[in-house]
């Protein structure tokens, strides 16, 4: 598997993992037999893969030589990665809505890597 076909088959795994833990997360505030340790886990998971990307994403593009990467495509990955810093370091904040800011977030970090995916990364 190539470089780039990994970035792609990770960006799909990130994008999904984020969604489904936010779907969860949303849930669970609503219906507390869905509150487990492992939604949390999950959760770190879903956006650690968040961050592998973005290494795998530098890496990439170093390897690249004659073509320039798509602008708009580093900037939503670099989003998302920085998301993830700004809903952890809200988390004590909202705790009251701690399944809600989780919830939202994994959804919007979902819909990055929606967007992320849908814009090519080499400008044509």
């Amino acid at each position: 598997m190539s470089l780039r076909e990994a970035h792609v088959v990770l960006a799909w795994a990130m994008t999904i993992a984020n969604g489904l833990v936010g779907a969860w997360a949303l849930a669970a505030h609503r219906f507390g037999s869905l509150r487990h340790r492992s939604l949390w886990w999950a959760t770190g998971v879903a956006q650690l893969l968040i961050m592998l990307q973005v290494v795998l994403g530098v890496i990439a593009l170093q390897s690249i030589e004659g073509r320039e990467m798509n602008g708009e495509h580093l900037f939503y990955g670099f989003v998302a990665a920085f998301s993830v810093g700004l809903i952890y370091s809200y988390r004590q904040q909202v705790e009251r809505w701690t399944y809600l800011l989780y919830g939202f977030g994994g959804l919007f970090l979902m819909g990055m890597g929606l967007r992320t995916i849908t814009i090519p990364p080499l400008s044509p």
